[in-house]
């Protein structure tokens, strides 16, 4: 019987990671698996309101600022710096950076 082998994924975490200026969010990823399925990384953004109909589970973990994210129903929920929060695969709503964010995301897309 043969054993798979896994090798453990280290994620380099730069917690003075830089936002661009010129846009108005900023994405980095830090790992990607071969498959697209699972990628993680740094995401900034400045304040601004978008509706969202997530296709994807996404763990956050804020790292500055606020962000409120409110449910087709109503329910609202703000996190702020040192949360960790999941947003499940078909969450639609509205995200709202409150204050300039940056968060630590870890994605997983189901296969079609």
């Amino acid at each position: 019987m043969s054993e798979a082998t896994t090798i453990v994924q280290t994620i380099k975490f730069d917690p003075d990671a830089k936002s661009d200026p010129a846009t108005q969010t900023t994405t980095t990823d830090w790992y990607a698996d071969s498959t697209g399925a699972f990628r993680s990384g740094f995401w900034s953004s400045k304040p601004g309101r978008s509706e969202v109909h997530y296709q994807k589970d996404e763990l956050c973990t804020l790292l500055a600022g606020v962000v409120r994210l409110t449910d087709e129903g109503g329910k609202t929920v703000t996190y702020g710096a040192g949360d960790t929060f999941l947003i499940p695969f078909g969450f639609k709503g509205v995200w709202e950076t409150v204050e300039p964010a940056r968060k630590f995301f870890a994605v997983h897309k189901p296969k079609d």
